[in-house]
């Protein structure tokens, strides 16, 4: 903008309306007041969210407000803006950005004051004609509002009261969630909340009654509002940089997501892009803000911007309406809260690792991730390769490509196909490549020849191992080999002699709380072909029997086969077994159906669903406790499996593209069960808000041997 030193009344456009006949004020006191502004096409001249210090009065061109991304209004001669400013220093409330050439009128607060000083009427005057626009505006607002929600959804009360931190305290209605909370709680950032146990963004507004609880850094749930914003504003400074590539935002590691580009990219170069970009967005702290579109707008927005996974889904959309969420020009399905302002994200860093694109977190995260757990990685990215760079496994390559090539590669594609009366089909192709795999995986072991005496399998809770080393058995026995099972429960150490956890509490899933050195012996004397009396352990009493087992002897073509949790850990058998005689297998569902290029269903998620069907329906216990207890079991999964995944010699894929489907069968009652005030309540909400997302398929179509059964109930296996 240039400041143009011809007076007022000089200008061809003749007197704005805000500013004829002003009590004893002449054009020669206005010009005195007030400087012209000659603006270019597209310059913006006032940006949302920054400190406002002018009004302006439109003499001549046109100009075009928006607020977060939405056209609020067009602006052209006789309009004015920025009138908040004289009475006060506060951020502009949208952004004004010239649509062709403009001459401004720009009246500065401190020319007001100036002005109420020397012409304290015109200077009153001039404030009435704003008061009563700004009154116009807003009861012309209201009735609009009235229109639109009918009346239905209009506050009823001017106040509400807000319990925080065991307080009751009254807000007015629409108060910010921001405003009655701490920035930090216990050091770590607060970076959304907790309104009835529901999380929301820290700019939701209180509109009842409500127990309000901050949701910081320290929680997982608060670290992943942390990922999911710091996702989308990579997808928009791809979209700024390199707008002809499809990005999209792939699994997470402990401290990093992983980035998806097509082949064929300069990784290094678009990292720097990038990190420049996403760092200069930070920088200005941009909102992140969420809005309400019909289907209809969606479905027509995402067509033309090729989100084809995000089109899928919204054409099985059950709402009218959806929730979007955009820090730019860019927009994701809104599935869970995500920050206020980018500002937070300032130390974003993007790099290359083993041909992988990386978005790293930096402080944010960092500082409140579980001891130890800094540098572990998703497992479905690691193996083999020793150093913990993320690498996908053959079978998740192998098993992604087969989902394109049943056109199943998002969540709205699955349920397009079941839609259509594909059920049948999608299941038994399901099923068919994991029997597959299993066959391969014996092969593999079989390979081996006589050398092969040992087969390790180990894997996360409900990953399904039970059901799959029933599986593999079978393919073994195929191959013309017999397995031997040894339970390694059976060599806990006394009740006494275990480890315990930080807070006090014995730790059974420290190595130190097995036998070592009973097992090594019993390993070492069965390859050495004798006879041996395994242990047994009395778990009522907590007390070993080291020959209180069955005898156990190998006989030829026979190996013996180890599960549990340190399967893949070398300590676990030390120097009883040469390493070309052990085969370990790692198994867990890996493969999670994206929603858009933003979000996918976290493989953590569906094994969380599998455990509490499981549980509930088989084993009496509540999906409340078992989503309290499961920070615990995945704390000891970091600890004891993930770290070793590159000792394993081959991955198994559990995951089945259609388990969702059946799974909400039963989980969706399940998780109602969990009350409101229950504080697993916030995972059982997310957790029904994922399933709803699923078409619904009964389990008829299981096949008794499918992995499924496992957590269902009609296996054909027996347990």
């Amino acid at each position: 903008m240039t400041t143009d030193p011809t007076p007022l009344v000089h200008l061809p456009v003749g007197e704005h309306p805000m500013l004829t006949e002003l009590p004893e004020c002449s054009a020669a006191d206005l010009a005195r007041w007030m400087s012209i502004v000659d603006v270019a096409p597209g310059t913006e001249i006032v940006r949302e969210g920054q400190l406002g210090l002018d009004m302006f009065f439109v003499l001549s061109g046109h100009a075009r407000a928006t607020r977060g991304h939405i056209v609020v209004s067009e602006l052209g001669p006789g309009d004015h803006f920025g009138e908040l400013a004289l009475l006060g220093e506060r951020p502009r409330a949208a952004s004004v950005a010239a649509v062709d050439r403009m001459k401004l009128a720009r009246l500065s607060r401190d020319d007001w004051y100036r002005m109420a000083d020397e012409r304290p009427a015109a200077a009153l005057a001039l404030l009435r004609r704003v008061v009563d626009r700004l009154g116009h505006q807003l009861v012309s607002m209201t009735e609009n509002v009235g229109v639109l929600l009918r009346e239905r959804s209009l506050p009823r009360r001017t106040s509400i009261d807000v319990t925080v931190g065991g307080r009751k305290v009254k807000v007015a209605m629409g108060t910010m969630v921001s405003a009655v909370l701490p920035a930090t709680e216990n050091g770590a950032l607060v970076v959304a909340a907790l309104v009835d146990r529901k999380p929301v963004s820290l700019d939701a507004p209180l509109v009842a009654d409500a127990v309000v609880e901050p949701l910081s850094t320290r929680s997982w749930e608060g670290r992943e509002v942390v990922r999911r914003s710091a996702g989308l504003l990579l997808l928009e400074a791809a979209a700024r940089v390199a707008p002809g590539v499809l990005v999209r935002v792939g699994p997470s590691l402990s401290s990093a997501q992983v980035i998806e580009v097509p082949a064929g990219q300069d990784l290094e170069a678009l990292a720097r892009a990038l990190q420049a970009e996403v760092r200069a967005m930070a920088s200005r702290d941009g909102a992140f803000v969420e809005e309400i579109w019909t289907v209809e707008e969606a479905l027509t927005h995402f067509a033309a911007q090729g989100w084809e996974d995000a089109v899928a889904i919204l054409r099985y959309w059950r709402d009218p309406t959806v929730p979007l969420v955009t820090c730019g020009t860019v927009y994701a399905l809104s599935l869970a809260p995500l920050l206020a302002r980018a500002g937070v994200l300032d130390d974003l860093a993007v790099r290359v690792q083993s041909d992988v694109l990386l978005l790293e977190f930096g402080r944010a995260i960092l500082p409140f991730l579980p001891p130890g757990q800094k540098e572990v990685g998703d497992p479905s990215l690691s193996g083999g390769t020793g150093n913990g760079a993320p690498r996908s496994s053959e079978m998740v390559v192998e098993h992604k490509a087969w989902l394109r090539t049943l056109g199943v590669d998002s969540v709205g594609s699955f349920n397009g196909r079941c839609i259509t009366g594909e059920v049948s089909e999608l299941i038994r192709a399901a099923e068919g490549f994991h029997e597959k795999r299993i066959g391969r995986i014996a092969d593999a072991a079989a390979a081996r020849g006589g050398d092969l005496r040992i087969i390790c399998i180990a894997g996360p809770s409900s990953s399904g191992k039970t059901t799959f080393i029933k599986r593999l058995t079978v393919q073994l026995q195929i191959d013309g080999i017999v397995p031997r099972a040894i339970s390694l429960d059976d060599y806990y150490v006394d009740r006494e002699k275990t480890p315990r956890d930080p807070l006090g509490a014995f730790d059974f899933e420290a190595l130190e709380a097995i036998d070592l050195p009973l097992l090594q012996a019993h390993l070492v004397r069965v390859l050495a072909g004798e006879e041996v009396k395994t242990a047994a352990f009395d778990f009522a009493k907590g007390k070993s029997n080291p020959g209180g087992g069955p005898s156990l002897h190998l006989g030829p073509r026979e190996v013996l086969m180890l599960e549990g949790i340190h399967g893949l850990n070398p300590a676990l058998l030390g120097t009883a077994a040469r390493h070309d005689q052990v085969f370990r297998i790692f198994i867990h569902p890996v493969v999670g159906l994206p929603l858009d290029r933003l979000s996918a269903v976290s493989t953590a998620d569906v094994r969380l669903l599998r455990r509490i069907v499981r549980d509930r329906h088989h084993r009496n216990l509540s999906a409340a406790e078992n989503i309290l207890r499961w920070p615990a079991v995945r704390d000891g999964e970091r600890r004891h499996i993930f770290p070793f995944l590159p000792q394993a010699d081959v991955v198994f894929d559990s995951s089945l593209a259609y388990e969702l489907s059946v799974l909400k069968v039963y989980a969706d009652r399940y998780l109602l069960e969990v009350p409101r005030e229950h504080e697993g309540f916030t995972t059982a909400y997310r957790l029904r808000r994922l399933i709803d997302r699923f078409v619904t398929i009964y389990p008829d179509h299981v096949p008794p041997t499918s992995i499924l059964r496992e957590f269902i109930g009609g296996s054909g296996f027996e347990y």
